[in-house]
């Protein structure tokens, strides 16, 4: 039984087709050759004038985990409001729209993948799991339908690492730990969050920056991306190490954001929404845009990438590992309200709410910095379109924001309606660029696969995992992309006309390189010693992953 997609303009930057009208042939939930014997073609969709990209992933995006739950329990009063729009619905709209509506910035984890989907993307990708919660977080992905998953390991401020560092031990010894936490957490990347600086601010320092020494440990931020970005290279990882750097969100952080790409060495390194890395001190209110130098940086550092964390404006929940600048902004919270904690001896956690407003000052000139960080890279292989979710925007804006990103006059328009002295303070309305399909299937498709390491996904060549998005060319993109004529996961028809007609259930993605076994030997008697749970207990098994089969684990390799 083959498929057939007929007559589409195949955007598919991997094998280099921009708008070419090709079709499409699926079995056994794979892109194959055209059959010789046509006979066993079984069902046909013709697509003709239909844009055809690979389903869309998104490399950045907190959808499970502590933090995500407390950001989900952080507004009850939004869900209140969602619950009563459901009851003022007539019975059969309710009864579609309960599993999974909310205008919520949290959505729960069913709703996550229904509204994930319904857009066209069929994979997202959890960039902050704590080690020691691991387990909750890919519960929490296991209960999210339709999309594949997977997440990156935090490391770079847990004990065990820093007494490493401190202790001078080998690069061997920290590749064997890192390889050992990936096999541990069943994550596919390594994140680190403001280097050194969340553990730092356990001993009352409030900054951390790039050379300067934790005062318990007696090392730096340096030190600890060097170690990292050096193992997750040596090891083999497809994903860069995914780097939060220090200083977020403080007026005049873009140089210490320009030290830390000096850092990498040349080793690759991803920058994670960078655009609150990207802030100068000029003008009279001492908070102004560094994103000219920042992208000016990226056009020249071909080993680092980075995805963008745009702001958009309405109301949110901010849910970081970096507790150190959480607690730095929790008077800003909008309601006023935050929660700050420590996890046991891996890392921290800060959520608080935010509503971002687009008559303030600073969160205009966000907005406008994003933007120009965007239109300013010249590669989009190395720039990924990102809110941060929930922290500067829902995911559920991506369609707006592709709109700003292709059509100069919408921007523009969006842009005149800011606080004037951001306003002034800002070049947007002098960069004219403006992205195309092409660049956009990149940024959202082929680079991110590329990015992360997903072989057989984010593109359309014979082999790959028939995961397909069509829309209906519109010139209003923002209506395009919010609504899918049809998505495909694994060949199946899931969405049709921006409706799910079928659930399904995505894979988790991995990376399991090969260590040294004898690592454990020291781990056990840590985790005796300091932890609160026993080092085989830590470890998630692929049997967890598969529960009730709806799970499967692929093993993604460079």
């Amino acid at each position: 039984m083959i498929t057939l997609l007929k007559n589409g303009k195949i955007y598919d930057p991997a094998h280099n087709k921009d708008g070419v009208v090709e079709d499409i042939y699926i079995y056994q939930g794979r892109i194959v050759p055209k059959p010789l014997d046509h006979t066993k073609v079984t069902q046909t969709y013709d697509l003709s004038g239909k844009v055809v990209m690979a389903g869309a992933i998104d490399m950045h995006s907190h959808i499970g985990g502590g933090k995500v739950n407390i950001a989900r329990m952080m507004l009850p009063e939004y869900q209140q409001k969602q619950m009563q729009e459901i009851k003022n619905l007539s019975e059969p709209e309710a009864h579609i729209c309960t599993p999974y509506c909310s205008h919520h910035a949290t959505p729960t984890a069913t709703d996550t993948g229904f509204r994930y989907i319904e857009m066209g993307y069929t994979a997202a990708f959890e960039p902050a799991i704590s080690p020691i919660n691991a387990r909750q977080a890919h519960l929490e992905m296991g209960d999210t339908p339709m999309i594949d998953k997977g997440g990156y390991a935090m490391l770079g401020n847990d004990d065990y690492f820093l007494r490493m560092l401190a202790a001078k031990k080998d690069q061997k010894a920290i590749n064997d730990y890192v390889a050992w936490i990936l096999h541990a957490t069943q994550a596919i990347g390594i994140k680190v969050v403001n280097p050194g600086g969340i553990s730092a601010f356990k001993f009352n320092q409030r900054r951390l920056n790039l050379d300067e020494n934790h005062q318990h440990y007696q090392v730096s931020p340096r030190e600890v991306l060097q170690s990292l970005s050096r193992a997750v290279h040596e090891l083999g990882i497809a994903k860069p190490l995914h780097v939060h750097c220090n200083n977020l969100g403080a007026a005049g952080n873009f140089e210490t954001t320009l030290n830390t790409m000096g850092a990498s060495n040349g080793l690759p390194m991803h920058l994670t929404h960078i655009q609150f890395h990207s802030y100068g001190t000029e003008g009279d209110k001492k908070f102004s845009s560094a994103a000219a130098q920042i992208a000016e940086a990226l056009n020249k550092n071909k080993n680092i990438s980075a995805d963008v964390g745009q702001i958009l404006f309405n109301q949110t929940v901010t849910a970081s590992g970096d507790s150190m600048m959480q607690h730095l902004n929790a008077k800003h919270a909008n309601p006023k309200k935050s929660v700050i904690m420590d996890i046991e001896c891996d890392a921290g956690c800060g959520v608080l709410p935010f509503k971002y407003r687009d008559q303030n000052y600073v969160n205009a000139l966000q907005w406008a910095i994003g933007l120009e960080i965007f239109l300013s890279v010249e590669d989009p292989w190395r720039i990924f379109l990102t809110t941060d979710h929930p922290n500067g925007a829902p995911f559920t804006s991506y369609p707006h924001l592709i709109r700003l990103l292709m059509d100069k006059t919408f921007r523009n328009e969006a842009f005149a309606k800011l606080n004037l002295d951001a306003q002034s303070m800002s070049n947007l309305t002098s960069l004219n660029r403006e992205y195309s399909l092409y660049e956009i299937a990149i940024m959202t498709r082929a680079g991110a696969s590329k990015l992360i390491g997903l072989n057989d996904r984010g593109h359309l060549g014979v082999g790959a995992n028939a995961d397909i998005t069509v829309y209906t060319d519109q010139e209003n993109r923002e209506a395009m992309f919010a609504k899918p004529d049809y998505v495909f996961k694994n060949g199946e028809l899931v969405v049709k006309n921006g409706t799910v007609v079928k659930v399904v259930w995505g894979a988790t993605h991995t990376a399991k390189p090969a260590f040294d076994i004898g690592v454990e030997k020291d781990l056990k008697d840590y985790f005796d010693r300091y932890q609160t749970i026993g080092l085989d207990n830590f470890k998630i098994s692929d049997a967890e992953i598969f529960d009730d089969g709806r799970g499967s684990v692929v093993v993604n390799k460079n």
